[in-house]
């Protein structure tokens, strides 16, 4: 265009021949005659160009590509197939690259056009949300780990929930959409899937599907319908928006990988970082998700009255070292009840203990097959009769890197056994343990502090200290222990009541 412009410029101004115009500009004739003829340049219009070798054969090779479009996915033409059938049905004479280039080609023609065409979806408020699997690595326990991470994305406001599992197995599926809808605090009204096995027994024709039995009793109890997308690649557009959140949230909040101590603090991670997404746009809206949200919640269906039991209840049967065995994993329960047979409820993220209906044991579901969670409360009946057995025990290295056994639980212990010897001392713990069953944590340990001013060894003491501040009454007035004559250690008197009395008998 500019030199079209150049060349009119010259001829306005000099009056110059088109033979000294195309001289001066380097151009052909025809070129400097166009451009004094139109200011813009005329698009050139290319000519179809014939296909001598190929273009017989295209109609062929098009009517089986149209075949394989409902021919089994494994027995399809590839591009060497047709050339074969080329070459060996129809003597074609043709270079197996000229084949491929033309089936390329073919097929990009068939597979697109109007058929390919997607069509703007707009979402009703409360109306639809897509759930969705991904999966990334943390430091869990200083251990690089694999979960897999549940998300249930309404498709209006852009809300999503993610929560973490260690196995994306039915129990984990069922899981997710109770505690997503809780924190939702409602329900859509039709959910979009891929077609995991976790809620599809049977792909059928089209749409339908032969559901599992509990997917059907989830849906039931929350009242939501389900749409399953297509099967395989052709059916992802179809929940796009959980698709790209999958991938968004774990750029986003697990770059660089997280470290935790456990699934309780990754799933507090996990909920801190749903709710910092409330406040981002989503490209082409002026609401922020947060925003959008709160427009979007009262449309929700309401979440019904009764909860939806989401584990599934095994039976397990107690060894000789109070455990039970639970997907090859191994968990403490009470040591009275070695030799008996359980229920069990396994949850996506918890291990639920039950005997005659009441509840006996509860653990956090191990990560790792082979694995012995224990705590140590379940022992200290056999502890007590067996003390030499608690130093070297893997439930107390357990509660030691847990954090129920503290350092003061471990000076009390070093004191005990100073005093009293190795057995007598480690059976004056175990007394003290014991508390933690009636009393609360934080009383008992207030009171080992409270002794170990005055250098005590004395479980009794320990208890009443508990008991006082469990009672809101605080703790004993204690001072450095005195040696009385006979050589007895003991705390020196506490006159702080009887003080107290003597001032009320003196205002009287």
């Amino acid at each position: 265009m500019e030199q079209f412009e150049r060349i009119r410029r010259d001829q306005r101004e000099e009056g110059l021949s088109v033979r000294a115009l195309a001289r001066r500009h380097g151009v052909h004739r025809r070129t400097v005659r166009a451009a004094l003829a139109a200011a813009l340049p005329t698009s050139r219009v290319m000519g179809v160009r014939p296909a001598p070798v190929t273009g017989a054969w295209r109609p062929l090779i098009r009517s089986w590509l149209v075949e394989d479009r409902t021919a089994p996915r494994k027995q399809r033409h590839t591009a060497r197939r047709i050339w074969q059938r080329l070459l060996e049905e129809h003597g074609a004479d043709l270079a197996e690259s000229t084949v491929r280039e033309v089936v390329r080609e073919l097929r990009a023609e068939i597979g697109g056009g109007i058929s390919s065409v997607m069509i703007v979806a707009c979402h009703a408020p409360g109306e639809e949300a897509e759930v969705d699997f991904g999966e990334a690595t943390v430091i869990l326990a200083g251990e690089p780990t694999k979960v897999h991470l549940f998300h249930l994305r309404l498709s209006a406001s852009g809300k999503a929930i993610t929560l973490a599992f260690l196995a994306p197995d039915q129990t984990a599926f069922l899981e997710g959409h109770a505690i997503a809808f809780e924190r939702l605090g409602g329900v859509p009204g039709r959910i979009r899937y891929d077609n995991l096995t976790s809620a599809v027994k049977k792909v059928l024709v089209g749409r339908d599907r032969t559901e599992t039995d509990r997917f059907t009793a989830l849906r039931s109890h929350f009242g939501f319908d389900a749409f399953f997308c297509i099967p395989g690649q052709s059916g992802a557009h179809e929940k796009g928006g959980v698709e790209g959140e999958v991938g968004r949230f774990r750029r986003r909040h697990l770059v660089p990988v997280p470290k935790v101590a456990g699934m309780a603090a990754l799933d507090a991670l996990l909920a801190a970082a749903d709710r910092r997404d409330d406040a981002r746009r989503i490209e082409g809206r002026r609401e922020t998700v947060g925003q959008a949200f709160a427009a979007e919640r009262p449309s929700l269906r309401a979440l019904p009255p009764e909860s939806f039991g989401t584990a599934v209840v095994l039976r397990a049967k107690v060894d000789t070292k109070a455990r039970i065995c639970v997907r090859q994993r191994w968990y403490s329960v009470p040591a009275h009840l070695a030799g008996r047979e359980l229920s069990v409820g396994l949850g996506a993220r918890h291990v639920e203990v039950h005997h005659d209906g009441r509840l006996v044991a509860r653990h956090e579901r191990s990560p790792q097959k082979g694995t012995s969670t224990l705590l140590l409360d379940h022992y200290l009946e056999v502890l007590v009769r067996k003390p030499g057995a608690l130093p070297s025990s893997l439930t107390l290295a357990q509660a030691r890197a847990s954090g129920a056994f503290t350092a003061a639980h471990e000076r009390f212990w070093a004191r005990a056994r100073r005093k009293e010897g190795d057995a007598a001392g480690t059976r004056a713990l175990i007394e003290v343990l014991l508390l933690h069953r009636s009393l609360p944590f934080i009383a008992v340990h207030a009171a080992l502090d409270a002794v170990e001013r005055i250098r005590s060894a004395d479980p009794a003491l320990v208890a009443i200290e508990a008991r006082r501040i469990a009672d809101g009454r605080g703790q004993t007035a204690v001072t450095p222990d005195r040696t009385d004559r006979a050589g007895w250690t003991r705390p020196v008197p506490v006159l702080a009541s009887y003080d107290a009395l003597l001032r009320t008998g003196t205002d009287r």
